[in-house]
């Protein structure tokens, strides 16, 4: 995996390019994965928002992508070749975060959707196209979003979203795509999917 570029995905859909650490600053042996979500539930105690919160959980995120062996071999099998496969790798009860693997068959679309919350995916194999997407509300439709640009990533890239951020992802090129994902607490009431072409949304 290379070293990659770290991201931020602004709510009005504009993509700009962050500070990324040097890899050599963030070699730890062994790093273990309960450290790692300790260490972001620290980061999310301290921090009382995004622009304080995300460069550090961006952080984190590219530290364990990079010390993790398991992480980066260890991913969720394609059942076929028409659906994406996950894997939830922590689950507790109240536990506010989700942290999985995805793995997408060449080809893959998502719907345009947003998570109602921040979230922070890096790219472990193939590539990954983003859409990204903005709200143009008109008295007709008060849904309505339009394109805002698009972006394709490679493994080592870290890309963060803010809570009301939109986009759409396909994975591009002959392998599958895998990502790591997470995201902070969901809320249900503002994570939606989007119908560009009916302007219409509902809950995602």
């Amino acid at each position: 995996m290379g070293q990659g570029q770290d991201w931020v995905v602004a709510d009005d859909g504009q993509l700009q390019a962050c500070t990324t650490p040097r890899e050599w600053n963030l070699l730890e042996t062994p790093y273990r994965f309960h450290r790692f979500l300790t260490q972001v539930e620290d980061v999310l105690k301290e921090s009382p928002n995004e622009h304080d919160y995300l460069p550090a959980i961006r952080r984190l995120v590219r530290k364990l992508a990079l010390n993790s062996y398991w992480l980066q071999t260890q991913h969720p099998e394609l059942s076929t070749l028409n659906d994406v496969a996950i894997q939830t790798l922590y689950d507790e009860i109240g536990y506010p975060l989700t942290v999985q693997t995805n793995t997408y068959p060449p080809g893959a679309v998502s719907p345009v959707h947003n998570h109602g919350t921040w979230g922070v995916v890096t790219l472990l194999q193939g590539q990954e196209k983003n859409t990204f997407w903005q709200r143009t509300p008109t008295p007709e439709s008060k849904d309505k979003v339009t394109p805002a640009g698009e972006k394709i990533f490679c493994p080592g890239d870290v890309i963060s979203f803010s809570p009301g951020a939109i986009h759409c992802v396909e994975a591009v090129g002959d392998t599958p795509m895998v990502t790591f994902n997470l995201y902070g607490e969901t809320h249900s009431k503002a994570r939606f999917e989007f119908d560009p072409k009916t302007h219409q949304a509902k809950n995602f």
